[in-house]
């Protein structure tokens, strides 16, 4: 038993590894958020600029400031930035609304110029488009006669197109009647056209670097998207030469390596005592694999929109759940399965990390759960009430959809905000009594920092509100999409596997330590800056372009170097295990944290990388290509790693004689065979595909149905439906099963204390020499009390000393 009191009155251990790694993470960390803090204020200044006013030549009124702002409010809570997108950003299966609006307005100007006699209609229509004739100091925008009735006749367009009685563009019949409705998202569209073609003050460019490329106003490739994809390339290669040759000089030193001094024996699943808050655990991931299953049977659905838009197998499903409903519950519901796996991981960790779990934590567990289901549970009711639109819910902080993968409403968005912070409290709640005795860089508190950073990174989301400034509210929602997501984490998922590998005795704690730091300089370094990549083409100006695309590039570079390694962390159970007297119990844990290694590398690194050149987004950006790297990236990295860290809590949970080995290898190669059929079957071929369309035929016509629903593109997207089938059936529904038998059949809580970090045994030399299992130390077995008779105290000591640290 963990004596609390000595644990309180002890000295604070020393830190396990040179102070020369923390001031490493300080300055990359420093630099990164100083220059991002530089953008952020570029943001605000030199932004697109919103007019107060938009006038005729005559002074009449188009449209206001506050119309295109209302209008974007609409573009938002009816759910259409989940059909379409603006300024390249959304969903796939409508237009970008931005290159729409600019090719229906080039073209109508065209014929207007046509019918009054001028010489040069092509080059008139390109010139009047490319003219800023916005007044920045009264705040007033000029349009000519013929943008002005342009916009007339869009908007006449829109009504009809938003209007249609029926669901043959996979939204709701008659989804927005209101002529004022119309009217201010036609006025919200026109704003992100002009500004996608009006030169910026004393440049030869636009607001949003030119893009999208639409020959009639001369959109073309600028100079800075050239240079800055070849320095991007230059940049890849330098930095992959600097890995190698650091790699190579000092690779005795870096990555994964295994506690080869001291033999083990692994404790069993049923020899480990668990506590009640990591018993409520199997109830989170029962939730988790149902929330998986809803929200791959809803990609599914969105998936079949792109086949049969008036018809799901005969039915029409659009007049009940459209497409943008569809997409928004998949978006949400891939967020919030697996954070909400992670955060039951932590919880589940938590009592091994400090050694005793404080009283009532089960309690505070399942009521984060109950958050939880309230947040999910507002999550579905709001975002469907949002896109279907009645009055009653108009405005309402419940009932009022957001950015795409901030759809959450506004109140449940803070909800969700709030309960990432309690969780917070409740793992330091338990983890408090060892923070008080260790240095603040050792791995309780790398965990609690790591843990500190979900809540602090998503709050950031919040200042993207549906009023904010385009461009300012992409800055600050990409925070979430991007820093978040890519950055955090990929921290808070490395603390955790490195702890899990050092609770088992097949790392040191110094080894795991490095590894921690490691990761934060080498994913900082390209991660933070590298944010900007996804603003490009939203009316920041031109450094977001050329930091984000060089500083991108370098986000590969830790992803090869964890390729390099992947082997190496594959084999450190296999090697403990042959000098251990019992089987390694996680092997198919393991399996899934080495997917996740492959599918950082491929789905992450190499198509991410594919899709973050200046050049090649230029064109692609909202093709399917976005969409192979978002599910490579997604499900492959976090959803993989969200249902390895699972089956290690169950294997503890599960009675050993209940454990179905095979289910676990059923889901296992049943989730990445689909995950990798959707990839390579449909979307990485329709999206080269579609990017050959881009820049053959032009980028409005790649985006547009007609393209989607050739037949050789159909054909494509048909060809997807045995690997949902299978990822479905083969990889998701074995999994709910095996979190079934943890809430079924879980072993009772018998502890309350344990030794921390402690899922092994340290061997004595009489044990070592008798490898035919007669002479082995006795297994540690919980008594009633709920406290368990530890290991002998002196294998404890010396297994610290083998990593480094002083026995406590």
């Amino acid at each position: 038993m963990i004596d609390n009191r000595h644990h309180d009155s002890s000295p604070r251990s020393e830190i396990s590894i040179s102070k020369g790694w923390v001031q490493g993470v300080a300055l990359v960390l420093i630099f990164g958020f100083f220059v991002m803090g530089i953008l952020a204020y570029r943001t605000y200044t030199a932004s697109m600029p919103l007019p107060q006013e938009v006038v005729s030549e005559e002074g009449q009124e188009v449209y206001t400031g506050e119309q295109i702002t209302n209008g974007q409010n609409i573009f938002l809570t009816r759910g259409l930035q989940q059909y379409g997108s603006v300024v390249g950003h959304g969903a796939y299966l409508g237009p970008d609304f931005t290159a729409e609006y600019l090719r229906l307005s080039s073209e109508h100007i065209y014929d207007r110029l046509v019918q009054e006699g001028v010489q040069d209609p092509q080059a008139a229509t390109a010139e009047m488009q490319r003219t800023n004739r916005y007044d920045e100091a009264s705040g007033t925008l000029v349009l000519t006669p013929q943008q002005v009735t342009a916009f007339e006749s869009i908007r006449e367009y829109y009504a009809d197109f938003f209007g249609e009685p029926t669901t043959r563009h996979g939204l709701l019949p008659n989804k927005i009647t209101e002529p004022e409705h119309i009217h201010d998202l036609t006025a919200f569209y026109a704003w992100t056209a002009w500004a996608s073609a009006a030169e910026r003050p004393g440049l030869d460019y636009s607001y949003t670097n030119n893009w999208p490329p639409e020959p009639r106003v001369n959109n073309q490739p600028t100079a800075d998207i050239l240079v800055w994809s070849g320095i991007s390339l230059v940049a890849l290669l330098a930095g992959l030469g600097i890995l190698f040759a650091v790699y190579g000089r000092w690779s005795a030193n870096l990555g994964w390596k295994g506690n080869d001094t001291t033999s083990l024996r692994f404790l069993q699943p049923g020899e480990v005592g668990i506590t009640k808050a990591q018993k409520s655990t199997a109830w989170f991931f029962l939730v988790v694999s149902i929330l998986f299953l809803i929200q791959a049977t809803v990609g599914a659905s969105v998936e079949h929109y792109r086949v049969e838009l008036e018809g799901f197998f005969g039915f029409d499903l659009a007049q009940i759940f459209p497409f943008n409903l569809a997409r928004t519950w998949h978006v949400q519901l891939s967020l919030l399965w697996t954070a909400a796996a992670f955060l039951a991981t932590a919880i589940f960790l938590a009592p091994i990390i400090s050694g005793r779990e404080p009283k009532g934590q089960h309690l505070l567990s399942y009521g984060l759960l109950g958050a939880l289901a309230l947040v999910v549970v507002g999550m579905f009711g709001g975002t469907a009430i949002s896109i279907y639109g009645p009055d009653w819910a108009a405005g309402s902080p419940f009932f009022s959809q957001q950015w795409e993968y901030l759809d959450l409403p506004r109140f449940f968005q803070i909800l969700l905000v709030i309960g990432l912070f309690l969780w917070f409290l409740i793992i330091v709640r338990a983890i408090r009594s060892r923070l008080r005795t260790e240095s603040k860089f050792n791995m309780p508190w790398l965990f609690t920092y790591a843990a500190l950073a979900i809540p602090a990174f998503y709050a950031v989301g919040l200042l993207a509100m549906n009023t904010t400034h385009l461009t300012v509210a992409e800055f600050w929602r990409f925070w979430v999409v991007h820093l978040w997501v890519e950055d955090f984490l990929e921290l808070f998922t490395t603390v955790m596997v490195a702890y899990v590998f050092v609770m088992l005795g097949v790392v040191r704690r110094k080894i795991a330590i490095q590894i921690i730091f490691l990761d934060v300089i080498l994913y900082s370094a390209g991660g933070v800056i590298g944010t900007m990549h996804h603003l490009y083409f939203s009316g920041t100006p031109v450094e977001h372009m050329a930091l984000g695309a060089v500083f991108s590039a370098m986000e590969v570079i830790p992803l090869t170097f964890l390729t390099i390694e992947a082997w190496t962390f594959l084999q450190l159970g296999a090697r403990q295990e042959s000098r251990s007297s019992a089987p390694f119990p996680h092997r198919w844990a393991v399996m899934f944290l080495v997917a996740v290694g492959f599918w950082n590398f491929l789905g992450a690194g190499v198509f991410g990388f594919l899709v973050n050149l200046p050049i090649v987004s230029y064109y692609q950006i909202g093709t399917a290509l976005t969409a192979n790297h978002a599910h490579g990236a997604m499900m492959g990295v976090y959803g993989m790693l969200a249902v390895g860290l699972a089956f290690f809590a169950l294997r503890y949970i599960i009675p050993p004689q209940r454990w179905p080995d095979r289910m676990a290898r059923l889901s296992f190669w049943s989730l990445n065979i689909g995950l990798a059929w959707m990839m390579f079957a449909t979307l990485l071929p329709l999206g080269t595909l579609q990017l050959w369309a881009s820049v053959n035929q032009g980028y409005y016509e790649a985006r547009t149905l007609a393209y989607i629903t050739q037949p050789g593109n159909l054909a494509l997207e048909w060809l997807r439906m045995p690997g949902d089938v299978i990822f479905l059936v083969g990889g998701i529904l074995p999994f709910i099963y095996i979190t079934w038998l943890g809430v079924r059949y879980g072993v009772r809580p018998t502890v309350t204390r344990m030794e921390p970090e402690t899922l092994f045994v340290v061997e004595s030399a009489e044990a070592r020499a008798d490898r035919t299992g007669h002479a082995v130390e006795p297994v540690p077995t919980p008594v009633t009390g709920g406290d368990p008779v530890r290991p002998p105290r002196s294998g404890y000591a010396s297994d610290r000393r083998e990593h480094g640290e002083a026995p406590s």
